[in-house]
């Protein structure tokens, strides 16, 4: 960690430290335990609704440091998760110690385990304006559909509220300085608003910016069923800011509809540093493609907006910038799922050069999942050839211990691009799969990171572990995105494992240049 000190606070979880991984031109600090055994009542949250739920265990973490304090650093995830969709609700871990101790609060008035009405909370979301000021973001959701919707969705919203940044000051939070959430979008139709990210503008501490997918799956019989897709089906992009620093927000508006039959998801917005918006997100044409490509492609797109989400360009199609060819994830000794970021990817933006990064799991390198990688510098009109920057070995003995999968991607103060992506390069046969998380990095200032052979220097981050503890949700479910942030020229992966004894906890460390 950045402090030399343990300061252990009277609210903070004791932390599990770990030995410092392999050396380089980056290098790991101590990995930090600082999730635990739940928070929530033994009673609360647990009707089954035809699912089971994993209790203790935490899962799909995100992470952001503070930019006028970087000692200060929140991340937030799903607390025991259920097989069938979503968790007893989403958990929230603070440091102000520069991630050396965490205090863990629920966010109030969520979930039925913090005080909320809604059964569940899942893709947990947070953001630091430049004021400092935490913003949060909840998918919140009953799974019971209506009374004449079977197969639809149970009452579901989308739910923002935010820590002022005076409250950190004390060096203790707690639920009372929470803002009371608000509910910016509803359904109880047997609609579903999903897969939700937050962006707090760098560039003004009283705007912040909200997108999600909002999928309209009709009754009757799918013409798709492995990917639930009916005449009818609808998935447009949704878009809602806040333009008081998370007082109140707008009404939701579509950014984009694909048309019937398609649907965007993984909708997420950075911002560079002239204020212009970027929105990413999969767009999924499964009978309608007017780019001449395949039905049922995934395609990286992106639209834009120079006046703070009030027009989106390009009017019409998005820029579509590259093919994810997908690349589930699969036991490399039983056969069975590992859920990942198989349809999803992550984006970030250097905000002193304006670049665009991408990345994703795909099969076009090795025939597996790999980490693919592509850059703009050009605010997004042209773009790289995708090409692999994970490290993972050959395996001529086992080809699925190749899998690298679940990448983030962050860009450091110096204009140094991190992507962090686990795999099973060290499972051997027997007992459970052994599972690995990995950083690599290459140097934008000086090299192009468009060419694969500039990534390189792979830094271990933790591990092996056992990915067959975790929650079963569609597969092992470690998440559909992992965190990754940045304090200065040093990174701070947020992520999740498995122990012996616990389905999954989570962890914190700092990744930093070596002396």
């Amino acid at each position: 960690m950045r402090r030399t000190t343990l300061i252990a606070a009277a609210s903070s979880l004791l932390l599990a430290m770990v030995a410092p991984a392999l050396a380089g031109p980056f290098t790991t600090g101590s990995v930090v335990q600082v999730s635990g055994t739940s928070p929530f009542d033994a009673t609360c949250g647990m009707t089954p609704d035809g699912g089971s739920v994993f209790l203790d265990s935490e899962v799909e973490p995100w992470v952001d440091v503070s930019p006028t304090d970087s000692d200060i650093v929140a991340g937030m995830w799903q607390q025991d998760r259920w097989s069938n969709g979503g968790s007893r609700g989403n958990v929230a871990g603070i440091s102000v110690d520069g991630g050396t101790t965490w205090q863990i609060v629920a966010p109030p008035n969520v979930s039925e385990c913090t005080g909320g009405e809604f059964d569940r909370a899942s893709d947990p979301w947070v953001s630091f304006a430049p004021n400092g000021d935490l913003h949060l973001m909840h998918l919140v959701l009953d799974i019971t559909p209506p009374p004449g919707r079977p197969g639809g969705f149970g009452e579901n919203g989308m739910m923002v509220q935010m820590v002022p940044a005076q409250a950190f000051a004390d060096g203790v939070v707690d639920q009372a300085e929470f803002s009371e959430p608000i509910l910016i979008a509803f359904n109880d139709e047997g609609k579903l608003h999903d897969k939700n990210s937050l962006t707090a503008d760098p560039t003004d501490a009283d705007l912040v910016y909200a997108v999600w997918d909002f999928l309209d799956i009709p009754p009757g019989a799918l013409i798709r069923p492995d990917r639930a897709v009916a005449l009818g089906f609808k998935g447009a992009a949704l878009f809602s800011r806040t333009t008081d620093g998370g007082q109140t927000w707008s009404e939701p508006e579509v950014l984009y509809n694909p048309g019937g039959i398609n649907q965007t998801i993984g909708n997420q917005i950075v911002v560079n540093s002239d204020g212009v918006l970027f929105n990413f997100f999969n767009e999924i044409l499964n009978f309608r493609n007017d780019d001449r490509g395949n039905q049922f492609e995934f395609n990286m797109s992106l639209k834009f907006s120079p006046d703070k989400g009030e027009t989106w360009l390009p009017r019409g199609r998005p820029i579509r910038f590259g093919k994810i060819m997908q690349a589930p994830v699969t036991d490399p000794d039983t056969g069975e799922p590992h859920r990942t970021a198989d349809v999803l990817f992550d984006v970030a933006v250097d905000e002193n050069s304006g670049n665009l990064y991408a990345v994703w799991q795909d099969r076009r390198f090795t025939g597996v999942s790999a980490v693919a990688f592509t850059m703009s510098t050009d605010d997004g009109r042209t773009w790289t050839a995708p090409v692999r920057v994970d490290q993972t070995p050959p395996d001529p003995g086992n080809a699925l211990n190749q899998q690298a999968f679940l990448p983030s991607v962050h860009v450091a103060d110096d204009g140094t691009v991190a992507v962090t992506y686990y795999d099973f390069r060290n499972n051997g046969p027997g007992g459970g799969t052994d599972t690995d998380h990995w950083f690599v990095h290459c140097h934008a200032a000086t090299v192009t990171c468009s060419d694969p052979a500039n990534w390189n220097a792979e830094v271990h981050v933790a591990g092996p572990f056992d990915a067959r503890q975790a929650p079963f949700a569609g597969g092992y479910f470690l998440g559909d995105y992992v965190g990754l942030s940045n304090a200065a020229d040093t990174f701070t992966p947020f992520f999740t494992q498995t122990t012996a004894t616990d389905p999954a906890n989570q962890y914190y460390t700092e990744v930093s240049p070596a002396p």
